[in-house]
């Protein structure tokens, strides 16, 4: 990250001092998500210019070989953004796993210890809880079952081909 401060402008600097670790470690999940959102628009900022510029590099110079070396400092920047992306998206993830842990552990406890996070409704017969729902009015039919069954499998075929392209 060091090989390109050279190049960045005082506010983009700032940006990229907070991705210092001692500063990184010190966010919280919100934290991370405003920082990302942020580096991730100075990245695409830096891409857009520095691949408009490129884009008329190659008409003027004739090729894309000619026109390569041109686009220094816009390409620099563009690359430190891209690696300061790669560092707060890692850090978020790794953030984001283990709060997601976290929360997984407490809702085991939760279950393990009996108390249901669901909905509750005091006066229902089953103490409290919520049952498994109301019984049909009627019965399917066997016409109506095989429908069915017809109809999420016509379904099943329609998401694989898509799947499959």
């Amino acid at each position: 990250m060091d090989d390109y401060l050279w190049v960045l402008k005082d506010d983009e600097l700032a940006l990229v001092r907070e991705l210092e670790p001692e500063r990184l470690k010190a966010l919280d999940e919100d934290e991370l998500l405003d920082l990302h959102r942020r580096v991730r628009r100075a990245r695409n900022k830096h891409v857009k210019n520095y691949r408009r510029k490129a884009a008329l590099d190659v008409k003027a110079a004739g090729g894309r070989g000619k026109a390569a070396p041109k686009g220094g400092k816009a390409r620099w920047r563009a690359a430190a953004f891209e690696e300061a992306l790669a560092i707060v998206s890692g850090r978020l993830a790794h953030v984001a796993h283990l709060q997601a842990e976290a929360l997984k552990e407490e809702r085991l406890a939760r279950a393990r210890s009996g108390k249901s996070s669901g909905p509750e409704i005091a006066d229902h017969p089953q103490g409290g809880k919520v049952g498994p729902g109301r019984d049909r009015e009627y019965e399917k039919t066997t016409g109506g079952l095989k429908r069915d069954a017809s109809s999420r499998a016509q379904g099943a075929r329609r998401q694989g081909k898509k799947d499959s392209r």
